[in-house]
């Protein structure tokens, strides 16, 4: 067998050994689910993200040590990537092992090119039309009993284990969801069928079933989330039916979801027919594989790149101290560098900054922060960015930047959704809508500390609200563990000397918080002051905050869906 051959092969052999244990681990999530055993799910998580990075160091070190010449010889990976194409012929995951030959190519060549021809810029096999052994969506019909016979087929045709609450109940609660939503009684054409697929979708302590109702010309994206009880019996909680409600249960501000896929790119592209205004980039992230969704996304951001002519921008917002932020207009991201220096008060390294990041990667995010893309050596056109852009770099991070002709590379970078800085957003918004974003802003920072996440810095900069009103907090550099705080009172003041003193007149410790002080360090508007304290006064008090803590030691985890509490069966029909 030739050189690039060989090499070919064994790059292969290391992505089929990643995509058997990600799989492997996202099947038994149905286990899991089954025995109820969250805390497994939430280790099993963090586990998986891993998997990927590991499979790749094992490949550098295998073709490093037995082809030596492919680490000093550029010239053989164009016919390398030739021989790999060949292989992917009957592949089950051919975009995904082509983005794993990337990672290999890039860390054996030590990143010394930019030139396609050695790595797979654009897909070299189409995942279109690709199936595996088994269907990756199944079909259901009336077969005579009308609706409820066809959903009692679908829910039993995943097999779980266990006991229902009671599924004719709920099958008679979907049956009402549903005419309630389309203003009567169901009626089937000739051509109804329930189309859904092969695998439910694992996160937290919720399946979802995810499908699409095609009746006559119409189709109709349903999720449907199923949980379980404290006595371990399973029920349909609800009935998700607009775009708005099924976009929640697939972003990207939770933990990725466990799917069992033989053909990822079907799944993907079921799920992008249910939302077609999502990406396929983030679809591919959302089930786990997240070097395949940021493979895409790259891609996605050169075209639009090549087919765009504005300028990247300081980012709108007050600027951090941590962080160097910059946008495109014309396109709904920030791109955040890491300083090289930071002004006091902030006592952060670097190391500490990329750990923060990691930390909320592994977190359950309970759709309240960022998910961030973490990109290495990306080259962007260096006539695309504005003169003051490109000097506050130079000023503030010029470590991670350098220059080649006409390309500015940035070295490390986190890319994340751009929104509206919260601070500014209430600048600008009336009574109304300011109510609203700080019910929201207050609700945040509870359903953090429910998930043991404690945003450290609660300034409303750090924050920023969707375009469906949602608060999202996405400035980690201070983020920790819950329990790792102190929450304490104020001490009194001894005397009249303590009280016009500058400085405390009690000790602080590194992690000690003061959670009466929130109201006047967070809102220089009395108003905005006002609204926070009616709402959410609670908390201001140490009481709510230790005794969150103490949920959290005891290993509770809080049940926070992706979907309003409205729309539960238990809140509709009682």
């Amino acid at each position: 067998m030739k050189l690039a051959e060989q090499i070919a092969a064994e790059i292969l052999r290391g992505f089929d050994k990643h995509y058997r244990l990600f799989r492997d681990i996202s099947a038994a999530a149905k286990d899991r689910f089954e025995r109820a055993d969250w805390a497994a799910a939430r280790e099993a998580g963090r586990t998986r993200i891993h998997f990927y990075d590991q499979r790749v160091r094992e490949a550098v070190e295998l073709v490093s040590d037995r082809f030596p010449l492919a680490t000093v010889e550029e010239l053989v990976w164009p016919h390398v990537k030739q021989a790999y194409f060949q292989l992917l012929y009957e592949h089950r995951q051919p975009e995904c092992a082509e983005t794993f030959f990337n990672s290999v190519a890039c860390r054996v060549l030590d990143r010394r090119y930019y030139r396609n021809e050695y790595i797979f810029w654009r897909p070299a096999i189409s995942t279109e039309y690709l199936t595996g052994g088994e269907p990756d969506y199944r079909s259901f019909y009336d077969r005579g009993e009308g609706l409820r016979g066809a959903l009692r087929d679908v829910v039993l045709s995943y097999d779980l284990r266990g006991q229902w609450q009671d599924l004719e109940r709920d099958l008679e609660r979907l049956e009402r969801a549903v005419a309630e939503h389309f203003g009567g009684p169901w009626t089937s054409d000739v051509d109804f069928q329930i189309q859904v697929l092969s695998s439910l979708f694992f996160r937290n302590k919720a399946a979802y079933l995810c499908g699409r109702a095609r009746n006559g010309y119409r189709e109709y994206p349903f999720v449907v989330p199923i949980l379980k009880d404290e006595q371990g019996a399973m029920f349909l909680d609800a009935l998700l039916l607009s775009p708005q409600d099924i976009g929640r249960v697939f972003s990207l501000a939770r933990a990725y979801c466990m799917v069992d896929m033989e053909v990822p790119a079907a799944f993907v592209q079921f799920v992008s027919s249910m939302l077609p205004r999502k990406p396929r980039s983030e679809i591919y992230t959302l089930v786990g594989l997240q070097k395949q969704g940021k493979t895409l996304f790259y891609r996605d951001m050169m075209l639009h790149l090549k087919h765009s002519t504005d300028r990247f921008t300081v980012a709108p917002g007050t600027k951090g101290m941590v962080m160097a932020v910059f946008t495109l207009p014309s396109f709904p991201y920030v791109f955040k560098v890491i300083r090289d220096w930071f002004p006091p008060p902030k006592d952060v390294d670097r190391a500490k900054v990329e750990d923060r990041y990691l930390l909320v990667k592994h977190h359950d995010r309970v759709g309240r922060m960022a998910d961030s893309l973490e990109y290495s050596h990306v080259a962007f056109p260096l006539d695309r960015f504005e003169p003051e852009l490109l000097a506050e770099l130079k000023s503030v991070a010029s470590s991670m930047i350098r220059i080649e002709g006409d390309q500015l590379i940035v070295k490390h970078l986190y890319i994340e959704k751009r929104l509206v800085p919260l601070d500014l957003f209430l600048q600008k918004s009336d009574e109304q809508r300011t109510r609203g974003a700080i019910r929201e802003y207050g609700n945040a920072i509870k359903e953090l500390a429910s998930a043991n996440i404690f945003a450290g810095d609660l300034l409303l900069k750090n924050f920023g609200i969707t375009r469906f009103g949602r608060v999202v907090f996405y400035d980690y550099d201070e983020i920790g563990y819950l329990t790792d705080f102190k929450f304490r009172r104020i001490p009194k003041a001894r005397d009249y000397d303590d009280e016009m003193s500058a400085d405390p007149w009690f000790s602080v410790g590194p992690h000690d918080v003061f959670p009466e002080q929130f109201p006047t360090f967070l809102f220089a508007d009395p108003k905005q002051r006002d609204i926070f304290m009616e709402l959410h006064g609670d908390l201001m008090d140490p009481a709510f905050w230790i005794a969150a803590q103490d949920r959290c030691r005891r290993g509770e985890q809080a049940d926070i869906f992706p979907y309003p509490e409205q729309l539960r069966f238990s809140r509709r029909f009682g």
